[in-house]
């Protein structure tokens, strides 16, 4: 059977994380908890940054653009788990699970390219701070996030399109809690190794490809801090740089290992999928704006104006 011929299977069944139902009703809690709060996070951080004048700088232009990166990626796994989790039969259209493969591509892949350029954000600040207002105009800036859009873009419509010509032979089953490529691929009686090829060129062209500019990013603004003298200095550029450093971290580390490694079906495969897509998400706002004195003044100053005009 083919996705292209819809009138044979309609519909996949995922296995999800549970068929325990106390287990579920647990994980139900777990998930909503973590979905609000990844709600609540990455709403206060655009609305901060966007009404907040002294946060009106390319730094914190694209740590907005994350934050609503991070809102979609969660809503595009987070609500339909959350069904599931009540649900007896755990089914997926084939629609939803296309469109589901689509926002699992097209979002982590604009997350990969922004935190590439975020990185390319801080190495001129540091490295080169007197052509920082120059170079991060708000041309390029804008430039750079609708880039990161169209590419991200591009790659998931070429493996959507893999999706699309995959060829099933009545397996309905997909041992996942969320429809993604290489979980389809066992239940496929086509060739896939061209599929695993694509794949995998995809994988390392946005992984490692926005991963080595990160890399290099660092290294440099590593050797220029070293060479600041006063302790003060080196502490406030590492504290600045930290948190980029560990969102990217947990980001390529399990989205790589998800989409590099074959899929397997087992635990490892549920939790480097969780990672990516459900657990930074939610970290993200509480990384940024726990280790960032001016994030943390300005959620604070936002706050008290809002409740000040509650208050009249």
């Amino acid at each position: 059977m083919a996705l292209r011929n819809h009138s044979t299977i309609t519909q996949f069944i995922l296995t999800g994380l549970s068929d325990d139902p106390h287990i579920q009703a647990l994980l139900f809690v777990l998930f909503l908890g973590i979905y609000l709060l990844t709600l609540t996070g990455n709403l206060t951080m655009i609305l901060v940054i966007r009404t907040d004048s002294h946060l009106h700088s390319p730094m914190y232009y694209f740590l907005s653009n994350l934050s609503f990166l991070d809102l979609c990626l969660s809503s595009a796994t987070l609500p339909k788990l959350l069904e599931d989790l009540l649900s007896e039969k755990k089914t997926i259209s084939v629609e939803g699970c296309l469109a589901q493969v689509f926002f699992m591509f097209l979002i982590p892949g604009n997350e990969a390219c922004l935190l590439s350029v975020m990185a390319y954000d801080r190495y001129v600040a540091i490295c080169h701070p007197l052509l920082y207002d120059q170079v991060m105009s708000n041309q390029l800036c804008k430039g750079l996030v609708w880039g990161s859009w169209g590419l991200a873009s591009l790659n998931a419509v070429i493996i959507v399109l893999l999706a699309i010509n995959l060829d099933f032979c009545g397996a309905q089953t997909i041992h996942h809690y969320t429809c993604e490529l290489p979980s389809l691929f066992p239940l496929s009686c086509s060739d896939i190794s061209i599929n695993i090829s694509i794949l995998s060129f995809s994988t390392i062209f946005l992984g490692l490809g926005n991963f080595f500019p990160i890399f290099f990013s660092y290294a440099h603004i590593i050797i220029n801090i070293l060479s600041i003298s006063p302790t003060t200095g080196r502490s406030k550029a590492f504290s600045t740089c930290s948190s980029h450093l560990i969102a990217v971290i947990l980001f390529f580390g399990s989205g790589m290992l998800r989409y590099l490694m074959p899929p397997s079906g087992s635990s490892l495969d549920l939790l480097s999928s969780l990672q990516y897509s459900v657990i930074t998400p939610m970290l993200n706002p509480l990384i940024y704006s726990l280790r960032n004195k001016e994030v943390k003044t300005a959620v604070k100053r936002t706050l008290g104006k809002y409740l000040q005009y509650f208050r009249q």
